[in-house]
């Protein structure tokens, strides 16, 4: 980067002390469940209220390891490093956008495997989009993440830390890069819409967000929390009986079988109308509204006769559409529509009485779009090889 936040290249961070090494055979602490945790305190001979001072040096001083933990017993630390690691995670690398508005982070996991996790600023909002898979086996064919394919599930400890990793870079205002905003503040905004597909990890998805959202954890309200799929069905209606009120984002992309099938491959399974009728499933059962994303290709779905026909789709059913102008991908065959299109395609929309916003730009030249820095790191490293 620049002195100006320009990311041509990706920034290496170098590999941190308190970061994950390969092989490294101690378990996750984040990766315990509240009785695991506490069992394995007591198997220390310490008492109930300990597991309550680390919650507070993980949750609200993201202490990165043990030995920061001061109130805790000497031999208690070292016994907790020996056999855990709070974090999961390694900064491998960075960049910031020009206006310095987004980062993007690059994180080696101890299996040498690599994740992606984007910090946007907004005027009001500090959103951070995080990952809950290595790769997708969705195989939309737009995405960058899905050429990849799928490598394995995120556990609890590896999606959680994405957030305290954040947290803790707002709440220093000493910590590199800089950006545009005022610190110390606070992660407002949690989008589950990075690599993978979060209801194809739902157990290990939904315990994060347990402890994302556990006034003794984390703390953020389930409100301030969006939970994205490509559609399946099962895990919708599933969803609808969680309890919680976190968001659900549809990504639908198409208003028909045949061109849905073609971008979402998913949709040869559940059909539109099939998961159309899930979401009527899930408001009537949540009284919640549901946000159908829709990313605009040029000359693909972006037409006002898709757009017409996308809105009598909708009709009845408690939503708002969410625009996408398309992230491009080098060498790809999708290219985004033009900002006119883009208006158009709103405007259609709008006049059938569906709600629909356009989302902001962001990170363009930082390859924001979902795996698309990782996959260019695998490809600087492969041709270096």
């Amino acid at each position: 980067m620049t002195e100006h936040g320009t990311a041509a290249a990706p920034s290496r961070s170098t590999p941190s002390q308190d970061g994950p090494d390969e092989g490294d055979p101690r378990a996750v602490w984040l990766d315990l469940s509240s009785e695991e945790q506490q069992a394995c305190l007591r198997d220390q001979g310490q008492p109930p209220f300990r597991a309550a001072q680390i919650r507070e040096w993980i949750y609200r001083r993201y202490a990165q390891r043990f030995a920061e933990m001061t109130n805790l017993p000497r031999a208690l630390r070292q016994e907790l490093d020996r056999c855990f690691r709070i974090w999961p995670l390694e900064p491998l690398a960075q960049v910031v956008s020009q206006d310095r508005s987004t980062q993007k982070v690059v994180f080696r996991l101890p299996d040498g495997q690599t994740i992606e996790t984007v910090l946007m600023l907004y005027r009001r909002r500090r959103t951070l989009c995080i990952s809950s898979q290595v790769g997708c086996a969705m195989g939309c064919t737009f995405c960058a993440t899905a050429q990849g394919g799928l490598a394995r599930n995120l556990g609890v400890g590896e999606m959680v830390a994405q957030v305290l990793y954040f947290a803790r870079y707002l709440a220093d205002p000493q910590a590199g890069p800089g950006m545009a905003v005022e610190r110390p503040t606070r992660v407002t905004h949690i989008v589950l819409m990075g690599m993978g597909e979060p209801m194809h990890n739902y157990r290990s998805v939904w315990a994060a967000i347990r402890l994302l959202t556990h006034p003794e954890a984390f703390g953020l309200g389930a409100r301030h929390i969006t939970l994205s799929t490509v559609g399946l069905v099962p895990m919708i209606d599933r969803m609808a009986e969680e309890g919680l009120q976190v968001n659900l984002a549809v990504s639908l992309h198409a208003p028909n079988d045949e061109l849905r099938s073609q971008l979402v491959p998913i949709n040869r399974r559940w059909p539109v109308e099939e998961l159309l009728a899930a979401v009527r499933r899930y408001v009537d059962r949540t009284h919640r509204r549901v946000t159908f994303e829709y990313a605009l290709m040029r000359g693909v779905n972006d037409s006002p006769a898709l757009a017409h026909e996308l809105a009598q789709r909708l009709q009845g059913i408690l939503c708002h559409v969410n625009l996408i102008p398309w992230n491009p991908i080098p060498h790809s065959p999708f290219q985004p529509t033009s900002p006119q299109d883009t208006r158009r395609f709103a405007q259609v929309l709008r006049s059938h009485g569906i709600p629909t916003t356009v989302r902001l730009r962001r990170g363009i030249e930082i390859d924001a779009g979902c795996g698309q820095l990782r996959r260019r790191l695998a490809q600087q490293d492969q041709a270096a090889a």
